[in-house]
């Protein structure tokens, strides 16, 4: 578990490195922080995309995770979980989203202004920095097999490597979005906490197919992260966490029916 510890402090250290930057400078430079932000998560998802081996897997995956996730709402429910980190640590009460409220009226033309300064420092929204940031640390190859490695070998190199790279994101995200990017911190340990506790028992049903598919739906969901921080569109990122496991279980199963039908 040593380097999962090391992978939240990164996390962790980044972001307070981000907040104490964004104190520093101006609505319109965090502005250009986050939008540098979601063009590195765009280039980084691409790059990962593309390690993907069957295609056909690869948007079946995204199909039917996008269905699953979105009938279970999932990025509702981690935007709750933000929002209740919110109020518990920062003791502060947290309206919820208008779009979430049938009845509520159309905001006024004039209530859609951009970010405002309060005592020197930008309005963040934490539940929505605590979801983006939680998917991108934790999606992708390097958490599975850092923490199998680090459980199975107590080889704690990819992790160390990872915790690097987060630590850096993790000050731009911090000083575009917010403190909700440090908690992100929380869903790193029980993600990657439960694959390196858990790694004795699936690391048999790991293969190298199984893996670049998984980061190649990892890497799509990181291109959503990009798209959203770039302001393109508005995409509820999370619903289409479904496509990662959707990945993992074509591939464990396409062998199985290949042996069925005799292919």
């Amino acid at each position: 578990m040593l380097a999962v510890f090391v992978n939240c402090a990164a996390v962790v250290a980044g972001s307070i490195i981000g907040l104490l930057f964004a104190k520093k400078i101006p609505q319109k430079i965090t502005d250009s922080i986050q939008i540098a932000c979601g063009l590195v998560s765009f280039v980084i998802g691409v790059q990962m995309a593309f390690k993907y081996q069957n295609v056909v897997f690869l948007a079946l995956a995204l199909i039917l995770g996008g269905v699953v996730g979105t009938a279970l709402d999932i990025d509702g429910k981690i935007l709750k979980i933000g929002r209740f980190l919110e109020r518990v640590f920062l003791k502060k009460e947290v309206e919820p989203a208008a779009e979430n409220k049938p009845d509520a009226p159309a905001p006024a033309p004039d209530a859609a202004k951009p970010e405002q300064f309060s005592a020197g420092k930008p309005q963040k929204n934490f539940a929505y920095a605590f979801l983006n940031a939680s998917v991108l640390f934790c999606v992708g190859a390097m958490s599975i097999v850092g923490s199998f490695k680090a459980g199975i070998e107590g080889e704690y190199s990819i992790i160390f490597l990872k915790s690097v790279l987060d630590g850096f994101m993790a000050i731009g995200f911090a000083a575009a979005m917010g403190v909700g990017t440090a908690f992100s911190a929380l869903a790193i340990f029980a993600y990657q906490g439960s694959l390196t506790m858990l790694s004795v028992f699936i690391q048999r049903y790991v293969s190298e197919a199984l893996l670049a598919e998984i980061t190649g739906s990892g890497g799509a969901l990181i291109v959503l992260i990009g798209i959203n921080l770039m302001g393109i569109k508005k995409i509820k990122t999370a619903n289409y966490l479904p496509a990662v496991l959707f990945s993992a279980l074509f591939t464990i199963c396409e062998p199985l029916v290949r042996a069925l039908f005799g292919l």
